[in-house]
This record gives C-alpha cells, structure tokens and sequence, in this order.
C-alpha cells in the first residue's frame, strides 16, 4: 500500500496548501534535506483550530489538531515534491503546544503528527522530535509542528 492509500484508509485527504502568513515560504530545500515551516491546525473547511490545551481544549482535542498539522505537512510535501513516495525518511519534527501553565502532557499532544506519520510511512516516518509548551502561539492556534524531511531525487 503507498502513502496516498494509507491516508485513504484512514479516511484522510490532503488539503490545499494557504498562502503563508508573512514574508517566508512553506518548504526550503538545501540539497537532499527538505525545511517546512511550522503548520497550523486547518480543518477541511480551512478553519483553524484554537484555544489553550489544558484549559479549552482537551489533550484529546489537541491530539486531533496535531494529526490535521501532519496533514497539513504532507500537503506541502505533496505540492513540493508532487508524489510522496518521493520522502526518504522524516528526520525531525518540532512540536508547540499551545498550552495552561500547568499542562504536562505535550508529548502526547504531537503523537497526533508523529502517529500518523508512522502509519503513512512506516518505518521511515519515525523521526526525531521535541515538543514543548508555550504560552501564545500566532492566531491563537493550539498545535503548531516544523519538520525537516530528506528526500530521493
């Protein structure tokens, strides 16, 4: 099964890419090794997911947003790179968290990313991550996840 039929199983799409927000683009490319910039959670519909984990927002909600931020990644390496069987390997995701002070439970807030990404790619979607708390994130969006990807040509 490759990665478009996955999503499929799951009963996932990937989702049009936004403008960015600022003066930067989605996806650098410094020879084998792809930089995406940090994604929010999109519903299908374009919403975006907002509120503070630990008060508003459930763990399990937030868990949720994650999965829509790594689908939201693997739209933006669709667009780049026009087939996903094209990914190597995912080498590192950076997850925020935007969460109550007292909220502890970030890590499990980005296996919504980290999880679907291993069933999307198997073994070459498991990665190096951090995932850590902040106190505001842009458009007071809950999840927002960087991932740098290496790629075949």
């Amino acid at each position: 099964m490759n990665c478009y039929e996955r999503l499929q199983a799951r009963g996932l799409k990937l989702q049009d890419v936004p403008a960015p927000i600022g003066n930067f683009t989605h996806c650098t490319r410094e020879g084998n090794l792809l930089f995406l910039s940090g994604q929010g959670p999109l519903d299908e519909t374009g919403r975006l997911m907002t509120g503070k984990v630990g008060d508003n927002v459930t763990a399990d909600e937030a868990y949720t947003h994650a999965q829509l931020v790594g689908l939201n990644l693997l739209s933006v390496l669709h667009v780049e790179l026009g087939d996903l069987g094209r990914v190597r390997r995912i080498v590192k995701l950076l997850g925020m968290v935007n969460a109550t002070p007292d909220f502890a439970d970030h890590p499990r807030v980005i296996n919504g990313c980290s999880d679907l990404f291993v069933d999307v790619f198997g073994d070459a979607g498991r990665h190096s991550r951090s995932a850590v708390g902040v106190g505001s994130l842009p458009g007071n969006i809950t999840v927002e996840i960087e991932a740098i990807v290496a790629i075949r040509d």
